[in-house]
């Protein structure tokens, strides 16, 4: 199993469709930040998430020792900033982020390799944990997160459906 560290959107869109043990079944455990934690507390915009940490003992909090690269927190929001700066404290391999703006950051500025919500269901899919994507994709949009059809069509092709 790979260390990840996660950003609070991929745990409340998998958790507002009842799939948040796909990190479990992937990944083993899972790290966030305090900030991610709240986030995910709050819920988002449908109070997904909101008991996930209860449900979850596989999610583990991790406080940072160093705040994040001030670059960090003037480009992004203070969780996306501490997602990227807590893969850095921990040598995570992995980082499951759905925004554009964090992941081409993580990506091109540190190194950091980093997948999104799409593609942990694809993978997942390969792993037998699910037997497709497209009615997971459905739901989460259908729940209002936001994935452009650009995006949904070449997750399903690389998916396979």
């Amino acid at each position: 199993m790979i260390s990840v560290v996660c950003d609070a959107g991929p745990l409340i869109a998998l958790s507002g469709i009842g799939q948040a043990g796909l990190l479990h079944g992937l990944f083993g455990e899972v790290l966030v930040s305090g900030k991610v934690r709240d986030e995910v507390e709050a819920g988002g915009t449908t109070g997904a998430g909101a008991n996930l940490f209860a449900d979850a003992p596989w999610i583990r909090v991790i406080h940072l020792t160093d705040p994040p690269d001030p670059l960090l927190e003037t480009l992004l929001d203070q969780g996306e900033a501490e997602t990227i700066a807590l893969a850095l404290q921990s040598s995570a391999a992995l980082i499951l982020m759905d925004e554009r703006k964090g992941r081409k950051i993580a990506r091109s500025i540190y190194g950091l390799a980093v997948i999104g919500t799409g593609r942990l269901l694809t993978e997942a899919k390969k792993a037998g944990l699910i037997p497709a994507v497209r009615p997971l994709i459905d739901q989460m949009r259908g729940h209002g997160y936001w994935l452009s059809d650009k995006i949904v069509t070449e997750i399903l092709r690389q998916a396979g459906e």
